[in-house]
């Protein structure tokens, strides 16, 4: 347990060195932060931190920066002290934009990344609700020529997905409506995943129109699993270039290779999935190695398993009361859209 004065000490120099990206000394803390004791008793506090593991010194004349143990205590303290206020300028700018927005959930959720990336200088990752997982509210059928067709699935959430099918044999536009007619009234309100208990229900049912109904849910099913794995937006990507941290190519690669791979990045998420608050992974605490000089904050929005997953990747020395306080209000704001 840090005292109250180390408690201080260190909450300085992590906000100095986030801002500086430079080894902090004890005189710079003292003139900057007010801490109300001298250059020898700051010295004194942090070798004490430093003996606990929560900063280092690069060398010996320079100043201190933090370890990602720091970084814990110092996000610890901000959660425990509420102290994750966003400007009221900014906190209005997020209610605006999803007062304004329009469109499909899709692309409310690209627009969201690009926004938070904006609003904090960090590459922003969005993750849409499970398709197996969410609610089915309509299956469209709309024919496209005698033995094709476009299989349009709605969920509850307001996520398209869609995709053309071909019949073996033509099939009429009656025999479509009949089919549509069937699913989606069998399948309304029932999670994605059900369609597998439909499809084996009629199964060994015989007729044309069964066929057909067999075809769809096949193209049903290939629908939920591709837009599942092909649910992880990022947004600002190039952001991380701004920072020093991830100018080197070697250090950046990694990274950007993980952001790239949908798969990867919601192995990520999966613990963030099942927090109720907003989490904050910091260096190695990350499951991936790409993230081991990267802070993740990230947040649930949605409601049980309709939600998915909004926040920001940056580097560890990230301004995390900004980042916190950005992530909180954009998966509320998100949370109020589905509800709507």
């Amino acid at each position: 347990m840090l005292n109250d004065r180390r408690r201080t000490v260190l909450s300085a120099l992590v906000d100095e060195y986030i801002a500086s990206v430079q080894p902090v000394g004890s005189k710079v803390l003292v003139e900057r932060y007010h801490l109300g004791c001298s250059p020898a008793t700051v010295r004194s506090e942090l070798a004490a931190l430093e003996e606990t593991g929560l900063v280092f010194q690069p060398h010996v004349s320079a100043g201190r920066i933090p370890t990602d143990i720091g970084y814990r205590a110092y996000v610890d303290d901000v959660v425990g002290t509420g102290e994750q206020r966003l400007a009221s300028v900014d906190d209005e700018r997020i209610r605006t934009f999803y007062a304004e927005v329009e469109h499909e959930l899709g692309d409310v959720l690209r627009e969201t990344s690009v926004m938070l990336s904006k609003l904090t200088s960090y590459v922003a990752v969005v993750a849409a609700p499970t398709l197996r997982r969410a609610r089915i509210r309509r299956v469209t059928l709309v024919p496209l020529a005698p033995r094709r067709a476009l299989v349009v699935v709605v969920t509850d959430s307001g996520q398209v997905a869609n995709r053309q099918i071909e019949f073996e044999r033509d099939v009429t536009a009656e025999s479509l409506e009949s089919v549509e007619a069937y699913l989606s009234r069998t399948l309304d309100g029932a999670p994605g995943g059900e369609a597998e208990s439909v499809r084996r229900e009629i199964e060994g049912v015989a007729g044309h129109e069964a066929h057909v109904a067999l075809r769809v849910l096949d193209v049903v099913l290939e629908c939920l699993v591709e837009a599942d794995e092909d649910r992880v937006l990022t947004g600002g990507v190039s952001a991380l270039l701004a920072h020093p941290e991830f100018s080197d190519p070697a250090a950046v690669r990694p990274l950007v290779g993980l952001l790239e791979d949908g798969y990867a990045m919601l192995t990520v998420l999966s613990d963030v999935m099942r927090a109720t608050s907003v989490e904050v992974r910091i260096g190695r605490e990350n499951p991936s190695a790409a993230l081991g000089h990267a802070s993740f904050v990230a947040a649930r929005y949605g409601d049980g398993d309709s939600g998915g997953i909004v926040g920001v990747i940056g580097p560890t020395r990230m301004d995390y009361r900004r980042a916190m306080s950005a992530v909180r209000s954009v998966s509320s704001a998100l949370t109020d859209v589905l509800e709507s």
